[in-house]
């Protein structure tokens, strides 16, 4: 059972806490954080990228000219895909690109990518996270007294101060227990949690 230092918002160890090995500590499962990477950018594409084929493009009705004798090639209308202005061959269509992944397979691959992160040592645990205000300086400086740089910030619930005080800041991401995914994870260097999402996670997730 991994065991990680707790900090309070002034970056002073106060503690330490054990992480559950049932979703911190499993055999982690390359193939099912891949697959959740890639559900995760396909289920973003927007899917909307259209263009005509030679059926749809304007005008080239009439062949351009009679199909011998004058020593050009054969053409039988000016938009063809090799023309200017014509059709194009395999043009692209608006198409839905997500997919789904049963939720065992998703579970497994979010408790791979907590598991490597704490097997990495990127996991930073602090008692508590709240700001009587709304300011971006004081997020700032919890961020740099716990040495958290591009850091994903999950808390067990919605913090309204902390989430606006941090949307400023480069490379923070803020996120409640039940939005955190596979891709985010894996992409901001540090884990930022409070106790009460080591928690929930250990609640929602074991």
């Amino acid at each position: 059972m991994a065991n990680v230092k707790v900090y309070n918002m002034s970056g002073a160890e106060v503690g330490t806490i054990d992480l559950n090995d049932d979703i911190f500590g499993i055999d982690v499962s390359e193939h099912a954080i891949h697959m959740a990477v890639v559900q995760y950018l396909a289920n973003r594409r927007q899917g909307t990228q259209s263009a005509k084929t030679r059926a749809e493009v304007r005008g080239g009705g009439r062949k351009p000219w009679r199909q011998k004798g004058t020593g050009r090639a054969r053409q039988g209308s000016i938009r063809s895909p090799q023309w200017t202005g014509g059709g194009v061959v395999f043009a692209p269509k608006p198409r839905d690109y997500s997919f789904k992944l049963n939720r065992k397979f998703k579970r497994l691959a979010l408790k791979s990518a907590l598991t490597t992160k704490a097997a990495e040592e990127k996991i930073i645990v602090l008692d508590e996270l709240t700001l009587s205000e709304v300011k971006t300086k004081e997020m700032a400086k919890v961020l740099a007294n716990i040495n958290a740089g591009k850091a994903l910030v999950v808390m067990d619930g919605t913090n309204t101060n902390v989430m606006l005080s941090a949307r400023n800041i480069p490379d923070v991401k803020t996120a409640a227990v039940n939005t955190i995914n596979v891709y985010d994870i894996l992409k901001y260097n540090t884990l930022v949690l409070t106790k009460d999402a080591v928690a929930k996670i250990e609640e929602v997730y074991a």
